[in-house]
């Protein structure tokens, strides 16, 4: 049976951005990939999404951003974590288990 591919919640593209370059300097692909792999091929993010995010987050004081060479040998743009960013990190994260939780008690979704 193909995993089912859904759409992300609104607001959580930034969190996964910035846990994504919480690993080290990533290009906007490496950053797609990342979020794919580890979501388990559900969570996909398309160029024209990225991007736009990638750009608010660096304007946001969230990303720092620098050109450099890539795998393949291109030009690319890589990606890093702010201290502003960590900080946003720290707080998307703490907001998401608490929604998180409270998502599991009102659809009453037994763990384990």
């Amino acid at each position: 049976m193909a995993k089912r591919r859904d759409n992300l919640i609104p607001g959580t593209l930034g969190a996964l951005i910035l846990k994504a370059v919480d690993q080290g300097p990533l290009h906007g692909y490496a950053i797609s990939r990342w979020i794919r792999q580890m979501s388990g091929d559900v969570l996909r993010v398309e160029e024209g999404v990225l991007y736009p995010a990638l750009h608010k987050l660096e304007a946001e004081g969230c990303l720092s951003a620098e050109w450099g060479v890539n795998d393949t040998g291109r030009r690319a743009k890589f990606y890093s974590l702010t201290p502003f960013g960590e900080k946003r990190l720290r707080e998307d994260t703490e907001r998401w288990v608490r929604a998180a939780g409270a998502v599991y008690e009102v659809l009453d979704v037994k763990e384990g």
